[in-house]
C-alpha cells in the first residue's frame, strides 16, 4: 500500500483519506448501520467536490464502518424531523443528491459492500462503477415496508440487472434479503471476496485503476454514464466526439510513445472538459 496522505473533508460520519492516488471514503454510524441523513448527504457532496478538485486523486472506494455498508434512510432521524412537513415531505424539495453520479463526479468509483446494503443504500451500487461485495453481503429494499415509494433505487437497478430481479427485491421487501452470490450472478456486483479480503481486493482494484490515463479514464466513464440518457445513434455520436476530443490530450501520444519505449507512462492530468 502507498503511504497515506493527510486526510480530506473531515467527520465523523463520513471518513475521507487518501493513499497514493486513490481517496477512501467509510460511511461511519456504525451504531445507526451507516443509514443516512442530510448532513451526511451534504458532507458527501462535499467530499465529491474536494475529490473531483484534486488532481492527484484518481479513483475512489467507498464503504461502510462496522457489520453493514448501509441500512437505508435512517427512521429514527426521520420521527425526529427529517421527515417533517418542513423537510422531506415539502412537494417542492429537490431529490436528495449524494452519490458520485448525482454530484458529477466521473473519476472512476469502487464501492466495497462489506454488509446489509438496503433502501437508499442501493443508490450506491446503482451509480458506482465496480462493486464487489463480501460474502456476507445483502441487498433488499424495505420501502414499501415503511410504507414509502420505491423508485429511484429500482429505476436505477433496471439498467443493471433484469427487471424480474428489481420487480422481485420491492414486492418482497424486507422478507427477503438477495446474497451476495445471487447479486453477482444478477450482475449487480462484479466480484464476490471473504468478508477478510473485502477491502484489500478493493485497494488492488483501486491501484490498477489508478494506472490509466486519469483524464481519457475520466472522460470514458462520464460518457458511457451519460449514454444511458441517449438513443442508440445520439449516444455514438458522443462517443466518438469524446474520442476525437482525446486527441489534443498530451495523453494520447504519452502512451503509445509509453508503450513502444516499454516504460510507465508519464500522464498529464489537465481536469473536467
Amino acid at each position: 500500500m502507498t503511504q497515506t496522505s493527510e486526510p480530506g473533508t473531515t467527520s465523523d460520519i463520513v471518513l475521507f483519506e487518501r493513499k497514493g492516488h486513490v481517496a477512501y471514503l467509510t460511511l461511519n454510524r456504525p451504531e445507526r448501520l451507516n443509514a443516512l441523513t442530510w448532513e451526511l448527504f451534504e458532507i458527501l457532496r462535499q467530499a465529491w467536490a474536494e475529490i473531483d478538485a484534486d488532481p492527484e486523486i484518481r479513483v475512489v472506494v467507498l464503504t461502510g464502518a462496522g457489520s453493514a455498508f448501509c441500512a437505508g434512510a435512517d427512521m429514527v432521524a426521520r420521527t425526529e424531523g427529517f421527515g417533517t412537513d418542513s423537510d422531506i415531505r415539502k412537494a417542492d424539495r429537490p431529490m436528495p443528491t449524494f452519490t458520485a453520479r448525482h454530484c458529477r463526479m466521473y473519476k472512476p468509483v469502487i464501492t466495497a459492500v462489506n454488509g446489509v446494503c438496503a433502501g437508499a443504500g442501493l443508490h450506491f451500487v446503482v451509480d458506482s462503477d465496480i462493486v464487489i461485495a463480501a460474502s456476507s453481503a445483502t441487498f433488499t429494499d424495505t420501502h414499501v415496508n415503511v410504507g414509502q415509494v420505491t423508485a429511484l433505487e429500482p429505476i436505477g437497478l433496471s439498467r443493471k440487472i433484469p427487471l424480474g430481479a428489481v420487480l422481485r427485491m420491492v414486492a418482497m421487501g424486507k422478507t427477503e434479503r438477495m446474497t451476495a452470490q445471487r447479486a453477482y450472478e444478477l450482475g449487480m456486483v462484479t466480484q464476490v471476496v471473504d468478508d477478510v479480503d473485502l477491502m484489500n481486493t478493493a485497494a488492488g482494484l483501486a491501484e490498477k485503476v489508478a494506472t490509466g490515463s486519469p483524464d481519457a479514464l475520466r472522460s470514458s466513464i462520464k460518457t458511457i454514464w451519460e449514454s444511458l440518457d441517449l438513443g442508440l445513434e445520439d449516444a455514438l455520436v458522443l462517443g466518438y466526439q469524446r474520442v476525437q476530443d482525446q486527441y489534443a490530450h498530451p495523453d494520447s501520444e504519452e502512451g503509445p510513445r509509453a508503450f513502444v519505449e516499454k516504460r510507465p507512462p508519464e500522464w498529464k492530468v489537465l481536469g473536467p472538459s
